[in-house]
């Protein structure tokens, strides 16, 4: 049977790796799609890097355009990134009526709205798994292990340079720029690690799995996003000591009154086993109604571990390039015509449970004065910790964790204590989810 033919976007790190994997195990992934897969051509600004790498094995351009317009091309890889010139090729490639293999979750989180509906439009298919968390094969259980679910809550380590850096901060006591700094020296983070560390990069990711797990339209635009630049090293210790970790979480839940969407720094009680993951790996834990909680832990990113997940899209699609379009798989798992339209719900109506740290003075009374605040907008305390000051201090921490509430009612409470005399400087606050 004729080979598929593939051309490759770019040939970076998974580039090279999505090239690497499918010359030595062609014959596995062969037998697997039921022919043959050869990548035809790469397009990369670097033509005499992209020939060594491809040992003259394919034909290489400088231009993608000549990629997506060549007849012969069936699949194309779009591993370039951004929202830019990498939407304009992936429109056109779907134009020409290529099917398209994306590890862009940027792209998809902010126009994968239109992309799908270009691509239904024209009986293409979109494939994206490689898009979140690497080597797990987290869209696929998503879209079609878990189809049987009514998805209720997903929460997720979905950023493998933010946990690296939580991690080494529980581990070694260091404060977060000396992390960070560290980071960069191993390459676990970039010179620029914006994205990563202000939870951009895993609000992306989580936009996806929402969107998949509710059937909703992509809507990043609505998700709440928060990093760790913030987080001390005293809020993790503390942490640690009430029995929590601190992990930065995607998370998205439905509710009666619509979905949850947010990305931010989260303590997960330490006996879970999320909680447990370490270093730069990921890992998403997923709630469905029947089959209660399941957990996907791997590689989040590197080379082959996202090589792994584009060349099982470029299987898939194979096996099913000759199939109605109309009993393909639906890129977010629902029929397009059959899409929720649940909102987003806002941040300040998301429930949840808090841990508050405020620094106050060491006197009678501060701790009557913030309990009475809390009761009065009817949040409860379910922990409390009071350290002793330092000697000679007149000054100490006061760490409480709150039972579930409104976001506006501890908002509004912290309002409140920081106009307290007794208490000096911000109340810092922290989500808890029990995830249980």
């Amino acid at each position: 049977m004729k080979p598929i033919k593939v051309g490759l976007l770019g040939i970076g790190t998974v580039g090279s790796g999505t090239f690497n994997v499918l010359k030595r195990n062609q014959l596995e992934i062969t037998r697997r799609a039921g022919r043959s897969i050869e990548i035809a051509m790469v397009a990369d600004l670097n033509v005499e890097r992209a020939r060594e790498l491809t040992n003259g094995e394919c034909e290489v351009v400088n231009d993608a355009n000549l990629v997506v317009s060549n007849p012969d091309i069936d699949i194309v890889i779009e591993l370039i990134g951004g929202y830019g010139i990498a939407k304009d090729l992936v429109m056109k490639a779907i134009a020409n009526g290529k099917h398209v293999v994306t590890a862009n979750k940027a792209l998809l989180a902010t126009h994968g709205n239109d992309i799908f509906k270009a691509a239904e439009e024209k009986g293409v298919m979109v494939a994206f798994e490689a898009a979140v968390a690497g080597g797990i094969p987290i869209i696929k259980a998503l879209r079609e292990g878990l189809t049987a679910n009514r998805i209720q809550w997903i929460a997720g380590i979905i950023n493998g340079t933010t946990n690296f850096i939580l991690s080494e901060m529980r581990d070694k006591g260091l404060d977060f720029a000396t992390v960070l700094k560290q980071a960069q020296e191993l390459g676990y983070a970039e010179a620029d690690p914006t994205f990563d560390i202000e939870g951009v990069d895993a609000a992306h990711k989580a936009t996806i799995m929402a969107a998949i797990a509710y059937g909703i339209p992509m809507q990043f635009d609505k998700a709440h996003v928060e990093g760790i630049t913030k987080l001390q090293a005293s809020d993790i210790r503390y942490a640690e000591e009430l029995g929590y970790r601190i992990k930065l979480l995607g998370i998205s839940k439905r509710t009666e009154a619509g979905i949850e969407l947010r990305v931010h720094p989260t303590l997960i009680p330490e006996k879970r086993l999320i909680a447990n993951v370490e270093g730069a790996m990921n890992a998403v834990l997923v709630h469905g109604d029947a089959v209660g909680a399941t957990l996907y832990y791997g590689k989040g990113a590197g080379s082959e571990p996202t090589a792994s997940a584009v060349i099982a899209d470029l299987v898939d699609i194979t096996r099913l390039a000759t199939a109605d379009p109309e009993h393909r798989v639906p890129y977010l798992a629902f029929q397009s015509n059959s899409l929720s339209d649940l909102p987003v719900l806002p941040m300040s109506e998301i429930v949840t449970s808090y841990y508050l740290r405020m620094h106050v003075a060491d006197k009678p009374g501060v701790l009557a004065d913030v309990t009475r605040i809390l009761a009065d907008l009817t949040i409860s305390i379910d922990a409390m910790l009071q350290k002793e000051p330092a000697e000679g201090e007149t000054q100490t921490d006061i760490i409480i964790l709150t039972h579930q509430t409104k976001e506006k009612n501890i908002v509004a409470a912290i309002e409140k204590i920081e106009k307290l005399d007794s208490v000096f400087g911000a109340v810092t606050k922290l989500r808890l989810e029990e995830l249980s």
